[in-house]
């Protein structure tokens, strides 16, 4: 048995949980942090209107990750199904696939976005004031795509192997670099939110040569291989199909976001800036959530793969409980604690009071929000990434966006608020039940199993 195995097989689960799952929440905590930082350090400017373009461009440099995390989140699971079912020669061909295929949709990102920006931002809702701080920092995340694309997958590929250790330290490293050079970009040499851009361009490209350098070696099974990539094209699709849901569920995020922007700029430039400070306190609860289930699916996958019942069972009962209170806790403690959240990006009375209010809203679904990343996550494992896919566009695709039009024509910017607020908890509800379905026909077809091999 591989070392990496013994994660997946021998360890207690809670221990297999810690190790596969603070990895990936410490990722999400480094993308908050790229994103708060850049938000923190250019509202020290004390111009609301270029927080407000920080938040515009924010749903784009999200999808640029998701493209990332699609790529690293379908390679990881089909690697640890690999592992569990013995197949590990397939490793190193997943591993070139998420490399080389990453860099590909990367520069196709970084051509649409430049190619499309002025369009793109009108989408994002941006207004012409917003407009003249959106454009540069648009401009400069699409330049650095490839190099964040990249940066998202191999971080979830080297988890899938056990590099646990190196990915930890890929993404201490590039969180640090970016927080070392917004301030010196943005206050000391005057970039604003040009050098917020420059900083999480360089920051991601510090992570990845980390991982890159991990992944070079032969310790963890492995490839970097270009030649491999392109004779083993086919499967690429196979690595999509099963990141799909995390695209998804990003993608439309950013589409709701954008669409919810475009109703908030109806509003005034302050209104834009407010509901970005308080999306920020809620995306701590979304983020951290979700890192969790990612982190744990090549857990359930193994699990599947090796038809092991009783230890998947073990998994979703712990993570049952871990979710639901974890997103209690925050949750309660971003209602304590939301004025000075809220006061860390906005500093003019009136626009804080406003960012205070939206989030006490905000904060309603975080209890119920993890069981929405567990279930899709839990489809994923268990080859449902059709299914997953579906509960993904329902949360912010057929629920979330016709909310946003009825219910800011009814309650204005109240109404836009209790959009997000009424999609997360349905939306988690059915990916709650649908986990269960599906775990219950996964118990029913092991029991057939085993009564057929017994007969034989």
């Amino acid at each position: 048995m591989r070392d990496q195995e013994k994660i997946f097989r021998d360890y207690p689960v809670a221990k297999a949980i810690a190790a596969m799952a603070l990895p990936v929440v410490l990722m999400m905590v480094v993308m908050i942090v790229y994103n708060m930082a850049d938000m923190f350090f250019v509202s020290q400017l004390k111009n609301t209107t270029m927080v407000a373009a920080v938040s515009v461009v924010g749903p784009v440099f999200a999808l640029v990750m998701s493209l990332g995390n699609m790529l690293g989140g379908g390679g990881s699971t089909l690697i640890a199904r690999s592992l569990g079912a013995g197949r590990t020669n397939q490793v190193k061909m997943y591993g070139a696939l998420c490399l080389w295929g990453g860099l590909v949709l990367g520069l196709l990102m970084t051509t649409l976005l430049l190619i499309f920006d002025e369009q793109i931002l009108l989408f994002l809702g941006s207004n012409e004031e917003i407009r003249v701080y959106a454009k540069p920092y648009l401009d400069i995340l699409a330049i650095g795509a490839p190099i964040m694309v990249v940066s998202a997958a191999f971080g979830n590929v080297l988890r899938s192997v056990g590099a646990i250790k190196e990915g930890m330290v890929a993404n201490l490293t590039g969180t640090v670099v970016n927080v070392v050079l917004d301030p010196l970009l943005i206050l000391v040499l005057g970039q604003g939110v040009q050098g917020a851009a420059i900083a999480t361009v360089i920051g991601n490209a510090a992570a990845l040569a980390i991982c890159l350098f991990a992944a070079s070696g032969a310790k963890w099974g492995l490839s970097l291989s270009l030649p491999l990539a392109v004779r083993n094209v086919r499967e690429f699709p196979s690595i999509l199909a099963i990141g799909l849901p995390s695209l998804a569920m990003t993608g439309l995020s950013s589409v709701a976001s954008a669409l919810a922007n475009q109703l908030m700029v109806g509003y005034g430039t302050d209104a834009v800036a407010a509901m970005a400070a308080a999306g920020k306190a809620t995306m701590i609860i979304s983020m951290i959530q979700m890192g969790l289930s990612i982190g744990v699916q090549p857990l359930m996958a193994y699990s599947y793969g090796a038809n092991d019942k009783q230890r998947l069972a073990e998994v979703v009962r712990f993570m049952t409980v871990l979710t639901l209170t974890i997103g209690i806790g925050i949750s309660a403690l971003c209602l304590l604690e939301g004025k000075w959240v809220i006061g860390l990006f906005l500093k003019e009375e009136e626009v804080l009071n406003m960012g205070i209010r939206m989030l006490h809203l905000l904060v309603l679904s975080g209890p119920f929000i993890g069981f929405f990343y567990l279930g899709t996550n839990f489809l994923q494992a268990s080859g449902r990434a059709a299914l997953s896919t579906v509960v993904s566009v329902l949360r912010q695709g057929l629920l979330l966006i016709p909310l946003l039009y009825v219910l800011n024509a009814a309650f204005g910017v109240t109404g836009n608020i209790l959009a997000h607020m009424a999609a997360d908890i349905s939306s988690s509800v059915i990916a709650a039940v649908l986990m269960w379905k599906q775990y219950r026909e996964f118990t029913k077809e092991i029991g057939t199993f085993k009564t057929q091999a017994e007969v034989l």
